[in-house]
């Protein structure tokens, strides 16, 4: 399903253990921790996964692992919250600050499994957009000082026109210069040079 692991939080065994059987039953590498002081004390060192944390637990409860989380690894580490009934409240107030869903006992495998497809595209995507952003700053790094200019320019909506005058250079020598960013950028209209643009922003 996908390459990155899922890390089931849950002071309870037997909910642990049967969310880890669904998980590696639908091939997803997954691994469990009875608390979240287990889990920080022996926090893999995965660049990117996916959690799923049980609201309430003794010691530190869920509220405080996905507050934690956030601050040491961010929308790399998107979490899923399991909540019982009474604890929906919560887990909206939890979604609010930015957990990505959450899931009531007694849970369905499916919504489970669903859930977790859902956060691991997520991660796909960050992936993607990560290796994107890493190309875009190597061909950016090519630019010539004045070439690096243009970009600027382009990339704040000035025109041709408008640059020629602010860098003192012809309409023409502009249109060159732009030519070969977009060449050395390897973009193919000027709203993917913007979308680089802001993406490196």
């Amino acid at each position: 399903m996908s390459d990155h692991s899922v890390f089931v939080i849950d002071d309870d065994s037997a909910v642990r253990d049967s969310l880890l059987r669904v998980l590696r039953g639908r091939g997803v590498r997954a691994r469990g921790f009875a608390s979240g002081s287990e889990f920080f004390a022996g926090l893999p060192e995965d660049p990117a996964a996916c959690v799923i944390t049980d609201v309430r637990m003794p010691g530190m409860d869920g509220a405080e692992v996905v507050r934690r989380l956030a601050e040491l690894r961010g929308e790399a580490w998107p979490v899923i919250v399991i909540t019982g009934h009474a604890d929906v409240p919560m887990a909206v107030q939890m979604m609010k600050a930015g957990i990505v869903d959450f899931i009531e006992k007694p849970f369905d495998p499916v919504r489970l499994v669903e859930v977790v497809r859902g956060c691991l595209a997520r991660l796909s995507d960050l992936d993607a957009r990560q290796q994107a952003r890493q190309a875009a700053r190597l061909r950016l790094g090519r630019l010539t000082p004045r070439e690096r200019q243009v970009f600027d320019a382009l990339v704040a909506g000035a025109s041709n026109k408008e640059i020629a005058l602010e860098l003192k250079i012809s309409p023409r020598t502009v249109e060159v210069f732009r030519a070969k960013v977009m060449a050395k950028m390897e973009a193919d209209s000027l709203s993917a040079l913007v979308r680089m643009g802001l993406m490196l922003a």
